[in-house]
């Protein structure tokens, strides 16, 4: 079956760091844009970053995390991770991973051709 996994989600002081897992299962996604997203309870999703395909080498961030978040990924392993420092109260959400062919408007978009299912992040103060 071909699907998005997330892992690495928990509980973290505020000031700490995780590190979330994306992995893909069922086929291989180097030639998809991967990203990540957010929902907090309440609110909207909110996009958080994204990486081009695996040729690209570009990434984006939503404001809120640049400077203490980073994306990347592993074609070889069939990942792509968020690293998380710096962790603050406001992050605190469910995180989700995504993927599509297309990285144009990432940020914008609503519909995925692959999305996961889902890993809890707690920031406490």
């Amino acid at each position: 079956q071909e699907q998005l996994v997330e892992s690495g989600g928990g509980l973290v002081q505020a000031g700490g760091s995780l590190r979330l897992v994306c992995t893909g299962y069922g086929r291989t996604f180097d030639n998809y844009a991967m990203g990540w997203f957010r929902q907090a309870p309440g609110k909207d999703r909110e996009f958080v970053a994204a990486i081009s395909w695996s040729g690209g080498g570009a990434t984006k961030y939503t404001d809120s995390v640049k400077g203490r978040f980073t994306i990347s990924r592993d074609d070889a392993k069939n990942e792509m991770y968020l690293q998380m420092n710096s962790l603050k109260p406001e992050d605190t959400a469910v995180y989700y991973c995504s993927a599509d062919l297309n990285y144009s408007g990432y940020e914008e978009r609503v519909r995925f051709d692959y999305w996961g299912q889902g890993t809890q992040v707690t920031v406490s103060s």
